[in-house]
């Protein structure tokens, strides 16, 4: 078979010259230049793929890393190993392989077919891409149940595992009925790819370049950053926390309510963001160094007007009685200043209006309830703008992928057979029938109707959502417009509610990862009948890992959750999760905008804004109009919380940074070392906490009690106080509710 390569340069060229060597012709390779930068245009249909040192590796790595994700997810700030970390680990393990293992046969199949190649070694990244999601929400559901509602089947090993495992195939599933869209056409980039591939082949194609004067190997510069990074991260993790919440306003006027919530980093809009740790940079929103500069300049656009001027004129407008609350928070708050107790409206586990009513309406935080109401906008704006300006396109894909060669990899891969769609009907069938089994047999609250209701809302949700997020890297859950549906349709069902959340949004989510891990396979010319199988086995064996880590941790860490635990396991983004229950599933939306009214407008501005953008287009097509993606710009708030403002801020500063003034001033640099800094930044974080948990946990040893870890927290901003203190007694907001 013909194989198309790249043209080398010599070792006199010019960065000029490489740079245009860069920018090949749509013919010779992708028509993307990002895709040119990272992707190979070659393939060896010869390299073994499905081999029994692959599967092995892919099994240890798999089960290790998905456990440990359990425990980081726990922990505050969290942290994410990555399919970065599992590809790292698989190196030199395949390396010691080819050493140590004889080549015998077992089963006909070669124990040491050769030396550790790309392709098995991206097989087993596939396998471990589940790692990129952290946790899902079959785990997220366990603990609420065990440590914040106390329900026993938080502890039962038969519903969780068929939770997990049936919410995360059934997205195999469905990500199979859409590969002729998300997957061939070159169109459909998925930028997140672009980083892993370039982390591959720097291990394994030895080639190497001056790029602006720069000579050293990416290899060698991953290497690198990776290794200091992770020394590094000793010091904001846990000897100067400081430098990971570099809160310098708050810190010369920490009694100033005005300067801590306008600037402070943790219950503040972080306006002037300064941070010395790349955990806070990525660890909620992913790297910023991977999206297009459209991207973040939309949602720089949407930060400026929601959370530099929309949230604080609302706040301190006392608009749902912001001047008792928090202005920025993942708090659920009652009128007497407190955490909302669920308790108190809680009758044999059920809902007790007459105790809501005596107790206390649910307040959030400013910022929290704006975040509520972008993330109406954006669901409306996702199906108006894919109507709008993607169908032309999906249409035109659906019809023509299978025999439209439009870039070189489509052209490789023609090589390789597909799997039918009857595996992954199949697979759907199955895992529906689990849900079904499940929603029977245990008392879950939810009907078996809503069980295929959310079914069919996460499939037609799909294509449009998985193309913005293929195209811009920027992901739109279905989770809050699942909790406004079933809120209204059965409230006061909080399990309910969040089992029909997870099929609704998880399902989804889970369907765009697997879409991801195709395209992935595509640009390495993976064989798709094996890939498949990698991906099938990666979701059962993470499922399970996460199961068992979960039961474990959970149950061997003491004071689990809690807001002041030692180790800084107050289970964050579970706490999210848990106040969003109490919102949508216990109290019911019903009740909750008879306190937020005017949320329920952002509905409708979604749906507009899109139709207006389309219809100026119509008329001036060359104006900014063009720049203006209004699913992205709403999608902003994304992970607000339990992400704050200030996580957001530094995020763009870094993206804009290296997205925009490093790539148009230093190209070549930005070609050949962006994606792998991206990679080593995230693997220190990963290795640096890892190692301090090693260190840590069980022993007794504390962070040195100095200013860096107790006096730079001692100010309103870590206090998260509001503009108004009650006094014992005393309570705000409204006669009647």
């Amino acid at each position: 078979m013909a194989r198309l390569r790249f043209r080398r340069p010599s070792r006199n060229s010019s960065d000029k010259e490489r740079e245009t060597l860069i920018e090949a012709t749509p013919e010779e390779n992708s028509p993307y230049a990002e895709v040119r930068a990272a992707v190979p245009n070659t393939d060896d249909p010869d390299l073994p793929q499905s081999t029994i040192r692959m599967w092995v590796l892919g099994t240890l790595v798999v089960t290790c890393l998905s456990g440990a994700n359990m425990i980081f997810f726990l922990h505050s700030p969290t942290a994410t190993l990555t399919p970065y970390i599992g590809a790292i680990i698989a190196w030199p393990l395949g390396r010691l392989w080819d050493v140590l293992v004889p080549n015998y046969k077992i089963f006909g199949m070669e124990l040491n077919p050769g030396p550790f190649n790309i392709k098995e070694h991206c097989l087993i990244v596939v396998m471990a891409l589940n790692l990129g999601v952290g946790v899902g929400y079959g785990p997220d559901i366990i603990v609420t149940l065990r440590e914040f509602y106390h329900n026993s089947l938080g502890s039962n090993w038969g519903f969780e595992i068929m939770l997990v495992l049936s919410t995360q195939l059934v997205g195999l599933g469905l990500s199979g009925f859409v590969r002729r869209i998300l997957v061939y056409p070159a169109a459909m980039i998925w930028p997140p790819n672009l980083v892993t591939v370039t982390f591959l082949t720097n291990i394994h194609m030895k080639y190497n370049h001056i790029a602006n004067g720069w000579k050293i190997s990416r290899l060698k510069f991953f290497l690198i950053v990776a290794a200091v990074g992770s020394c590094y991260q000793w010091f904001p993790s846990l000897l100067a926390p400081f430098l990971s919440d570099f809160d310098f306003a708050a810190w010369i006027a920490p009694s100033n309510i005005i300067i801590n919530q306008i600037f402070g980093t943790i219950s503040g809009l972080g306006l002037f963001p300064i941070g010395f740790d790349w955990n806070q940079v990525a660890g909620f929103l992913g790297s910023p160094l991977i999206p297009p500069l459209g991207t973040l300049i939309n949602i720089g656009a949407a930060m400026v007007t929601f959370f530099w001027l929309v949230v604080p004129i609302v706040h301190y407008s006392n608009v749902w009685w912001g001047h008792y609350l928090p202005m920025v928070g993942n708090a659920a708050m009652d009128r007497y200043q407190q955490s909302y107790d669920v308790t108190k409206v809680l009758r044999d586990g059920n809902f007790d209006l007459d105790k809501y009513q005596s107790y206390s309406p649910l307040f959030l935080p400013t910022s929290f309830a704006i975040s509520y109401g972008m993330a109406f906008s954006v669901l409306v704006a996702t199906v108006v703008h894919s109507l709008l300006f993607d169908s032309a396109d999906v249409f035109r894909y659906w019809k023509t992928s299978l025999n439209d060669d439009d870039d070189v990899h489509m052209r490789l891969m023609r090589s390789y057979k597909e799997p039918s769609l009857w595996w992954y009907g199949g697979l759907v069938v199955i895992c529906v029938a689990v849900l079904l089994a499940m929603v029977l047999h245990f008392p879950t609250g939810l009907p078996a109707g809503y069980l295929f209701l959310g079914l069919t809302i996460s499939a037609v949700m799909l294509v449009p959502i998985a193309i913005i997020y293929a195209t811009t890297t920027m992901l739109i859950g279905l989770n809050v417009i699942a909790e406004f549906m079933i809120g209204y349709m059965l409230p006061g069902r909080p399990l309910a509610m969040m089992l029909f959340k997870a099929i609704v949004y998880y399902t989804n989510f889970m369907a765009i990862n697997f879409a991801q891990s195709m395209k992935l396979g595509h640009y390495i010319k993976l064989c798709p009948k094996t890939l498949f199988w990698v991906q099938f086995m990666g979701a059962v064996l993470s499922g399970i890992s996460q199961v068992a880590v979960n039961y474990w941790v959970t149950t061997g860490i003491d004071q689990i959750c809690e807001t002041n635990q030692a180790l800084g396991y107050t289970c964050a983004s579970t706490r999210t999760f848990f106040v969003s229950s109490i919102i949508w599933g216990l109290i019911g939306p019903e009740r909750h905008f008879k306190i937020y009214t005017g949320i329920l407008s952002f509905f409708i501005v979604g749906a507009v804004l899109p139709l207006l953008s389309w219809l100026w287009l119509k008329k001036w097509p060359r104006s900014v109009m063009r720049f203006i993606h209004w699913p992205v710009f709403f999608s902003a708030s994304g992970m607000l919380p339990p992400a704050t403002p200030y996580n957001y801020n530094l995020w763009l500063a870094v993206g804009l940074f290296f997205g925009f003034w490093v790539r148009k001033n230093w190209f070549s640099w930005w070609a050949k070392y962006n994606y792998t800094l991206s990679a080593a930044l995230d693997l220190s974080v990963a290795v640096g906490q890892a190692l301090i948990l090693a260190v840590m946990q069980g022993r007794g040893i504390n962070a040195p009690d100095w200013w860096g870890t107790v006096g730079a927290y001692n100010t309103v901003d870590a206090r998260s106080e509001p503009l108004v203190q009650l006094q014992p007694g005393q309570y705000f907001g409204p006669s009647k509710w």
